[in-house]
């Protein structure tokens, strides 16, 4: 059932309430004063001449924003999912992504805690917990960050130790008894050391259903700790400490049936209608590889890491930064792609990853015209790991088991300089040199002969940057225009395949306008921007066939492509305590040259167990790309006191257009989802009680899709029905 028709009456009203309220209420509050460091340096965010967005740790909370997937709600032309159910996000800016399960290849969009770069999406899935702010930077990052990218940049900022003596928690509980406890401290240890401590635990919520036997699965089980130091070791230097360990067990999503599913030597199952329902088992030979019994649910087992040390001097002309970093993360996760009690696509990853890092940087002090930034990173990685698989059509489990390592070296700067008081000129080059060495014998079959190990590899050796010029209007109204050349490392399918042949590089040439501004008093904030991306050989992901198991994933490059398209964000405060935020995004884009297989010709040109002999192509040159074209959100709170009583109400809403499924060859419907929240406390209390509802209208919607089994035979993975909880907050 869709809603258009009441978000799209809510938001007219809440708009021409706003204008009215605004210009009316003479006293009302002003916006909050962000404060950002995307470009490294401490700044208001409407001063930065970029296509930025950042969500608070508050607002992380108010929009039930749990894991780095929610964030899509939240920001403009994002789009975050997990590839076929599993536990690895994928993260797209404007149309920029990739759409993998394996965990080796780098993301196009960087993601950075703490300025630490995490090159495998797969270590950012964890809970976000004591986070003081999201910062989402879109379009190519290379002159201000460690490791280049054509997407964007995610950066979470974790909240730092306090000066003075702080602790809270906080505890929910909601449908299908899941609960969440997170709780720190934080405060001196001594006139020059401080230190905070902070953790958080998910469990439960298990909401769907095996079809079956009926057995529950979806239980969250996610524990998280953090530790950080910061000690001030003279009036000059100070060296933070920073200590991160994740645990995720949760159970995996389960999978529904698009189509009627013919099981190999079983029934032909129907079409799921049921929104809960899935199916699994786990066979003898996969359960006893991963190390659990016959009874095993999908499931993740996965392990972190992370250590990090800043240290920073003060030298007078510039700030000298160290940022040392380890990360070492461990992936254990069983899917079951078919949905069925029979054994016939289901896969079992392994990894472990180490990566170790350094950056050095020099950040330019004092209000003059000139500012500037220069740094050095380099990353060594390592990747081992692979995937266990059966196939409806191979009698024997099937393993494709790699080494990789990475050495990348970077020099990165950027430039700021102020012509007049209005007018500035913006610049940064970037050198990159990457080598990616991938060591695999292929795909291969228990019982068969391993190949002999082969050797893969690839790199770059590129020259990215920035040109750009900034214009202030008036004192806060700031207009911009950006010219960026985006690289984004090549790499290796790792899927089951007999050869890593390497894909290449891709190359983003991007022109960005915009503006940015806070009217009335700062009652008023729009920010919009337009942009044009000029592509050279675009990763995606695309098919390849086995003579014996049939369709395969591969990522392979689009010669030429291009994206088009604009966003803009408006936060208006009406007075007497409402607040009203909109964001809207639009982008369109087609392959300009594209020679690609067919995959539903394929499948009808050969029988439909195999062998795949007969390989169908086409020229997908005018056709459009696979993101969806439209989304939309945002927010309306207000805050009152009813009596010796504190009480805010807040609801906050999205949509998503339609999205074209490559793998089978269909759409994924567009969809509304809306959140709300009601929560009240003594005014002079130090607690608060609340009542949330997610997925407000119950609204049926899905993530990706997956025709492993030939496009005829489809399986979804779905999100959560409506849930509802109640959440108290504590803090002193």
């Amino acid at each position: 059932m869709r809603r258009s028709g009441k978000f799209a009456a809510v938001s007219s009203l809440a708009l021409v309430w706003a204008a009215g309220g605004a210009m009316a209420e003479e006293q009302a509050n002003a916006l909050d004063q962000v404060v950002v460091t995307a470009q490294r340096r401490a700044e208001a965010a409407n001063t930065v001449g970029l296509a930025l967005s950042v969500v608070s740790g508050t607002q992380l909370q108010e929009k039930n924003i749990n894991i780095v997937n929610d964030l899509e709600t939240a920001i403009p032309n994002l789009e975050v999912d997990s590839q076929f159910g599993g536990g690895q996000p994928q993260f797209r800016i404007r149309g920029i992504g990739a759409r993998e399960y394996s965990s080796n290849n780098a993301s196009t969009v960087g993601v950075y805690v703490d300025e630490v770069s995490h090159p495998y999406t797969v270590t950012t899935q964890g809970s976000l917990f004591d986070v003081e702010r999201i910062e989402v930077l879109r379009g190519p990052q290379g002159t201000l960050y460690g490791r280049n990218t054509t997407g964007g940049a995610v950066n979470i900022i974790t909240r730092a130790p306090t000066r003075e003596l702080h602790a809270g928690a906080s505890a929910e509980y909601g449908s299908y008894d899941r609960y969440q406890l997170e709780g720190f401290v934080s405060g001196p240890l001594s006139d020059t050391v401080r230190a905070r401590l902070a953790a958080t635990t998910e469990q439960g919520g298990a909401w769907q259903y095996n079809r079956d036997t009926g057995e529950k699965l979806g239980d969250a089980n996610r524990t998280a700790v953090r530790g950080r130091l910061t000690w001030d070791v003279s009036e000059k230097t100070t060296l933070d400490l920073a200590a991160t360990y994740t645990r995720d067990k949760s159970d995996g999503l389960g999978f529904r049936l698009l189509t009627p599913y013919a099981a190999v030597g079983g029934p032909t199952y129907p079409a799921d209608t049921a929104w809960r329902i899935t199916g699994w088992r786990i066979s003898p030979v996969l359960a006893a590889v991963a190390g659990v019994g016959t009874d095993a649910k999908p499931f993740r087992n996965n392990e972190g890491v992370d250590l990090n040390a800043r240290f920073t001097v003060d030298l007078g002309f510039a700030d000298l930064t160290s940022l040392t970093a380890r990360q070492s993360f461990s992936r254990k996760e069983y899917n079951d792609w078919d949905s069925t009690r029979y054994y016939e696509s289901d896969v079992y990853f392994y990894n472990d990853i180490d990566v170790f890092s350094q950056e050095l940087r020099l950040t330019s002090k004092g209000d003059g015209p000139f500012t500037w930034l220069v740094g050095a990173h380099y990353a060594d990685e390592a990747n081992d790991g692979g995937f266990y698989t059966q196939f409806r059509s191979v009698a024997n489990l099937v393993n494709t088991a790699y080494q990789q390592d990475v050495e990348a070296f970077g020099l990165f700067s950027n430039f700021k300089y102020a012509l007049t008081d209005r007018f500035s000129l913006i610049g940064g080059l970037r050198y990159e040199d990457e080598d990616r060495t991938l060591k695999s014998s292929g795909t291969t079959q228990a019982g068969q002969t391993v190949p002999a190990l082969q050797t893969y590899k690839t790199g770059l050796s590129e020259v990215s940057g920035r040109f750009g010029a900034e214009y202030k209007l008036a004192p806060d109204v700031l207009t911009y225009a950006n010219v960026s050349r985006g690289v984004k490392s090549g790499g290796f399918t790792t899927y089951n395949t007999t050869s890593a042949t390497p894909f290449r590089p891709e190359i983003v040439w991007a022109y960005e306008a915009g503006v940015r501004s806070e009217l009335f008093e700062r009652r008023v904030r729009l920010n919009a921007a337009a942009f044009y991306y000029d592509y050279r050989d675009q990763q995606v992901q695309g098919l390849e066939y086995d003579t014996i198991t049939g369709r395969l994933g591969k990522i392979t490059n689009a010669p030429k492509s291009h994206i088009y398209g604009a966003e803009a964000e408006l936060a208006l405060v009406l007075g007497h305590g409402v607040q009203l935020t909109q964001f809207g995004s639009y982008k369109k884009g087609e392959y300009d040259e594209y020679f690609a297989i067919d995959g539903t010709a394929t499948d009808a040109a050969n029988p439909v167990n195999g062998p795949w002999t007969r390989i169908i192509a086409n020229d997908l040159s005018n056709q459009r790309l696979g993101f969806p074209t439209w989304s939309y959100g945002g927010s309306l709170s207000y805050d009152t006191e009813l009596g010796d009583w504190a009480v805010r109400a807040e609801t906050n809403y999205a949509y998503r257009s339609s999205l074209y499924s490559v793998t089978t060859t269909s759409v994924i419907p567009g969809y509304w989802v809306a959140n709300a929240n009601l929560s009240a406390g003594p005014r002079d209390a130090n607690w608060r009680v609340g009542l949330w509802v997610r997925n407000l209208f119950n609204e049926y919607y899905e993530e990706t899709r997956n025709g492993f089994n030939s496009s005829s035979r489809r399986t979804t993975s779905p999100h959560q029905p409506r849930t509802i909880g109640v959440r108290i907050n504590l803090e002193i």
